[in-house]
């Protein structure tokens, strides 16, 4: 099970990865692409809910906390990960 959380943590890892890629891609026009800067749609759903509280910043941060909402849920499952599988004494053990 221990294997299985983390691979879940590593699988939106990858993802979110792949969506600054393809946001970088889509921006800057690298590797004779067109710039389309709607790529950033995939980076969206990632960062769901807290992509919602960007609003609330100043409008010039707006790009960059739309881009680190998905490091806040992968930092939640990280933790849920980790406080699931610790030991009531504080050592790691292995299952």
């Amino acid at each position: 099970m221990r294997r299985a959380c983390w691979a879940a943590v590593m699988v939106f890892a990858l993802l979110y990865v792949a969506a600054i890629a393809l946001l970088l891609i889509g921006t800057f026009g690298w590797f004779g692409n067109e710039r389309d800067p709607l790529v950033g749609v995939f980076l969206a759903p990632l960062g769901w809910p807290w992509n919602r509280l960007v609003d609330f910043a100043p409008e010039s941060l707006w790009p960059w906390l739309a881009a680190a909402a998905p490091v806040v849920n992968l930092a939640i499952l990280a933790l849920l990960c980790r406080l699931r599988f610790r030991s009531p004494s504080g050592i790691a053990t292995r299952p």
